[in-house]
């Protein structure tokens, strides 16, 4: 047998009869002696834990690390991947070389691709600033002065999945703690009675809910998932309600019920998921009212509906609002289950049906948080997992591209009015101040008051973190 694998197999072997020192005691410890150890100890960790205040509510606010210019974040997610020349970075070179293949094209993508294909959008300078923005988002041109345009980005892998992780979690492979879970872990949340971090999503994208996970992160801090295919809020959070008994007696056993899992907790120190349940139950607890109210667009006015549209987008974008303006830290909002934006057959069919639909819901959200004061604090990040091929698959639609494409930000101390970084000129690769998702992310974190670096949790004998080992702030975007 190989001793390195005997090592290993040695370590796994003893790892499950692993014990606390605690349950040593309890277990082999027949004597008077270790019996009243044991309760020494036991006292003693009380003692220590409740002075240490282990109590304390995870999601109460946390002083950032530095003044933040942001609060809150809502990630307007395009999953599946919109094409950057076809949205916010048109290249004139490919009407002009149209149907040819040039050296460029050699990068490689998932599939194989043909010659180069013009786009067959139209785009306008738009604002004061003159940006170049497609007829596809002619609302959303009309708010540019407040959008920073990424067009540099680019990420590791061609594919859905390890994309979708990179661009939610850091990292290519499953499982590490999403964005929103890192934030609650280092800033908590400003509202008690409602989940820190929030997914609008109707039905599931490609990888599902490991996407929103805590992973390693207590429980507390994984996303909540709601399908707003139906926003009735009496049945938005299923099983919320107790149509039996009284809050007040649901009060008293809910009481009940934690001190019995705190008893049982005192002797499981540090066991995340008790811990998990107990705070999910309080949560649940206080969630019966105030989620039905932020949930209830009824309450909203006639008007102000009808700028958000009534499509399941528009209204998981109004939520968002009155989410953040509630104090939840981070809401994102698919465009839709699976992967929409993933148009490999006819990309002017589908990005000007998709660019259309989310245009008006999306203008609406960014006027609406302004003219609230609450876009000064509230970052919002437009985008997808990656972009698309500036060459052709399947006669007039675009192949995944993880080398070059953009994203775009507002509000939460962004610039607005310019763009940053390049592409080449047919729009396959970021060449000038190039961005990488670990970029992105820390220029995020510094926006919310966070050292990137910082922000970490210790975890299998390592610290982790959102950014792994990488990831520098793009200060040339901050205002």
């Amino acid at each position: 047998m190989n001793s390195d694998n005997h090592i290993t197999n040695k370590h796994s072997l003893l790892s499950n009869f692993s014990m606390t020192r605690r349950e040593m005691l309890q277990r082999v410890g027949t004597g008077m002696g270790a019996l009243g150890l044991a309760g020494m100890m036991a006292n003693e960790l009380l003692e220590s834990s409740a002075q240490a205040g282990e109590s304390k509510n995870p999601l109460a606010p946390k002083p950032a690390h530095f003044p933040a210019k942001a609060k809150h974040i809502i990630h307007l997610f395009m999953n599946g991947g919109p094409s950057q020349v076809d949205t916010f970075d048109p290249k004139p070179m490919l009407a002009k070389y149209h149907g040819e293949r040039p050296p460029a094209s050699a990068l490689k993508t998932e599939r194989r691709t043909g010659g180069l294909l013009k786009s067959p959008f139209k785009f306008n300078r738009c604002g004061e600033s003159g940006i170049e923005v497609s007829e596809i988002f002619p609302e959303v041109g009309k708010c540019i002065d407040d959008i920073c345009v990424i067009r540099s980005m680019h990420t590791d892998v061609p594919n859905h999945e390890p994309s979708l992780y990179m661009m939610n979690s850091g990292i290519i492979q499953p499982s590490r703690p999403a964005m929103g879970s890192w934030l609650n872990y280092g800033l908590g949340t400003e509202n008690q009675n409602l989940p820190g971090f929030v997914v609008l999503c109707p039905g599931k994208p490609v990888v599902g809910p490991q996407l929103w996970s805590n992973s390693f992160l207590p429980g507390i801090y994984q996303g909540c998932h709601i399908n707003n295919s139906n926003l009735d809020p009496k049945k938005v959070i299923a099983h919320i309600n107790n149509n039996y008994i009284s809050r007040e007696t649901q009060r008293k056993q809910l009481d009940l019920i934690t001190q019995l899992n705190r008893k049982h907790l005192e002797q499981r120190v540090q066991d995340n998921q008790l811990e998990a349940r107990i705070e999910s139950m309080e949560m649940a607890y206080r969630m019966q009212t105030d989620a039905q109210e932020a949930f209830d667009l009824e309450r909203e006015d006639k008007k102000l509906r009808e700028e958000y549209g009534t499509s399941q987008f528009g209204n998981a974008c109004l939520v968002a609002r009155r989410l953040v303006e509630r104090g939840v830290r981070m809401v994102q909002v698919y465009y839709g289950g699976g992967q929409p934006w993933d148009d490999h057959g006819n990309i002017e069919q589908g990005h000007r049906s998709k660019g259309l639909a989310s245009d008006q819901s999306i203008a609406a959200l960014l006027r609406d948080l302004k003219s609230r004061g609450l876009l000064d604090e509230t970052l919002i990040l437009w985008g997808g997992e990656f972009g698309r091929t500036p060459a052709s698959e399947g006669g007039n639609g675009r192949d995944h591209n993880n080398h070059g494409f953009s994203v775009w930000l507002a509000g939460g101390g962004v610039r607005g009015g310019m763009t940053y970084g390049a592409t080449d000129e047919f729009g396959f690769a970021a060449v000038e101040n190039k961005v990488h998702v670990h970029d992105l992310h820390a220029t995020i974190l510094h926006l919310m008051g966070i050292d990137h670096e910082r922000l970490t949790f210790r975890y299998s004998g390592r610290d982790f973190r959102l950014t792994d080992v990488h990831g520098r702030v793009i200060h040339e975007i901050i205002s």
